[in-house]
């Protein structure tokens, strides 16, 4: 049976609410501590995944468990018409739709609610879809995998950037006591909610990374499935098309 791994461990509570709950909670400080925890490693990590779609000349993208808009901004080098910015968590939202005022983006990045297992869209109605760091966080894996292969038009391309577990190396068990022990401490300092940042190595853990999130893929019907591992193998690109 596969671990469900719940930001605070609730028992009258679904991993998805915890998650909506957490990102609420965190939403204030998240931009500053996702890029100084990672050192600015994410912006590099996001450019190299938006540089996969760029033969795609996608027009329409959607971007999954988008946050405050990151890797919807990072889109803005396709040249697309329109970016639509999907997040379960109000309070991240917010902060996304200010960000793209403050930025003059707002005409372009449509920042919406909505649930990654239900995307309020029509089938095919997207170019190419991308979500960062946020497929370990669905309730439901598979349902939330299938629905974003539904809304992108046939042999459209999704990319999936997310953590995995890196190689044991040197740079592999530095990152790994930093996880462990630096995010959560520095985390709770900042934000003031210890588990948000706890929770993170623990759902990187519980994760199926590599090989065994290729094959599911796979298994539910992505083509064309790569892996690009980042950074010694701290986070991952996964690419595929439908």
């Amino acid at each position: 049976m596969e671990q469900i791994i719940k930001p605070y461990g609730k028992d009258k509570s679904s991993k998805k609410e915890e998650v909506k709950e957490m990102f609420d909670n965190i939403s204030v400080k998240y931009d500053f501590l996702n890029h100084f925890l990672s050192l600015g490693i994410d912006k590099i990590w996001r450019k190299k995944a938006v540089h996969l779609l760029k033969e795609t000349k996608a027009k329409k993208i959607i971007d999954i468990a988008s946050g405050t808009g990151d890797f919807a901004i990072a889109c803005l080098k396709l040249n697309p018409t329109e970016i639509v910015g999907l997040d379960l968590s109000s309070g991240m939202l917010e902060k996304g739709k200010e960000k793209m005022k403050k930025k003059g983006l707002d005409h372009l990045i449509k920042m919406q609610l909505g649930d990654s297992e239900n995307i309020p869209f029509p089938d095919e109605y997207f170019d190419a879809l991308t979500v960062g760091f946020g497929v370990r966080n669905f309730e439901n894996l598979e349902k939330g995998l299938s629905e974003m292969l539904r809304v992108v038009k046939k042999n459209g391309k999704l990319v999936i950037l997310e953590f995995s577990k890196p190689k044991k190396n040197l740079m592999g068990i530095l990152y790994s006591f930093y996880s462990k022990y630096g995010i959560p401490t520095i985390g709770k300092w900042v934000s003031n909610d210890k588990r948000a940042y706890s929770y993170l190595p623990e759902s990187v853990a519980a994760f199926p990374e590599g090989e065994n999130f290729k094959a599911i893929l796979e298994k539910l019907g992505y083509n064309e499935v790569k892996i690009k591992r980042l950074s010694g193998g701290i986070a991952s690109i996964y690419s595929g098309v439908k």
